[in-house]
Order: C-alpha cells, then sequence, then structure tokens
C-alpha cells in the first residue's frame, strides 16, 4: 500500500495549505510498484521537488534511509507532468510519502 499525506511545504520555511491534488497525483504515479515489504514493514521518504516550466516536476531530494525507495522515487517523479494541481513554476515543495505492508 502507499501513501502521499496531504502536506506540502514551499520554500525552506513557510508551509502551504495541504495540496491535496499534488499528493493525489503522486499517489497515482507511485502506486503500481515493484516495492516488496515484509509485514509490517513501511517505508518512508520525504520528496523535495520544484516544478519547472512545462509543468514538470524536477526531484531534488528524497530523504531517506532506503537507496532503492531513493531510485525508484527520483525514476518515477522526474519530469512527470504535474499540469492542474495548482503547483507554481519554480516554486520548491516537500511532500512526504510512505509505503506500508
Amino acid at each position: 500500500m502507499f501513501s502521499a499525506n496531504a502536506l506540502a511545504t514551499e520554500g525552506t520555511t513557510e508551509p502551504i495549505a495541504p495540496e491535496t491534488k499534488v499528493c493525489a497525483k503522486i499517489g497515482d504515479i507511485l502506486k503500481d510498484n515493484n516495492i516488496v515489504l515484509e509485514d509490517n514493514q513501511e517505508l518512508s521518504a520525504w520528496v523535495r521537488f520544484t516544478v519547472n516550466n512545462d509543468n514538470e516536476i524536477v526531484v531534488l531530494s528524497v530523504r531517506t534511509d532506503n537507496e532503492r525507495l531513493e531510485r525508484y522515487v527520483k525514476a518515477k517523479l522526474n519530469y512527470h507532468n504535474i499540469a492542474g494541481t495548482g503547483l507554481q513554476s519554480g516554486g520548491t515543495y516537500e511532500v512526504p510519502i510512505r509505503f506500508t505492508s
């Protein structure tokens, strides 16, 4: 199971209102995955990204202890179009993600 919590922050310190469209879009992008988890295992990460002029996600960093999860998230999200989510081009955002068994 996967979840992208409804939380995003803009810039380095100023939180913005929950971006449910963004989280739903990221959830849709990441939901079909091949990540294998043990019973009651959880993997989580904070994904920091910006949006380019073509309304595409550009991943800046993935904070997690799991290298495989980091590579997967970057590969799936980078340059994925997120038009219609209300995010500003050039803005920096951060969302928590979690995979659970």
